[in-house]
């Protein structure tokens, strides 16, 4: 009896296929802030992604959307709506610590709403600031230009929040 096979992408679309049991389920939260016609995205490599991340077992979902949102922007915030919610299978080949995990990450995207501190990556993981930058403020006529590194339509997410916001 053959067992099912899941096909897992990295952050650069690199495709492996592994045994379904193999999976770690691992929930994953990240928040669009839009001001002023822009939107704060997180500077990965030579692109960008929503900051956010990985939930731990302890946290609900606002909570660690909360503290990802600070370790990687330095900004604090509270969730106001929800915008996108899907399943991704990840393979985070470019974590030293992860490297050899798969998983099963349901993805929540979430508006947000600054409510204090300043743009810093002092909160950041040494791993993290091997290839993270200061988030940036991105003008939002340009983002259907820019590389994402992520496994959803990070266009198409930022139009659906900006209906949102209206």
């Amino acid at each position: 009896m053959s067992r099912k096979r899941i096909v897992c992408h990295d952050v650069h679309g690199k495709k492996t296929e592994v045994d379904a049991n193999q999976l770690r389920f691992r929930p994953s939260v990240y928040g669009i802030l839009i001001e002023e016609g822009r939107v704060l995205l997180s500077k990965e490599w030579d692109g960008y992604d929503f900051p956010g991340g990985g939930a731990n077992i302890d946290e609900t979902m606002e909570d660690a959307l909360i503290r990802e949102f600070l370790e990687e922007t330095g900004l604090k915030v509270r969730l106001t709506d929800l915008v996108y919610c899907g399943t991704r299978f990840f393979h985070p080949s470019h974590s030293e610590k992860h490297k050899n995990e798969y998983w099963n990450c349901p993805v929540i995207y979430f508006l947000v709403k600054k409510v204090g501190g300043k743009i810093s990556l002092d909160n950041c993981s040494e791993e993290e600031r091997d290839y993270k930058g200061l988030p940036k403020w991105i003008a939002l006529e340009n983002i259907e230009v820019l590389k994402f590194y992520n496994l959803v339509d990070s266009v198409k997410i930022i139009k659906k929040a900006l209906k949102q916001l209206k």
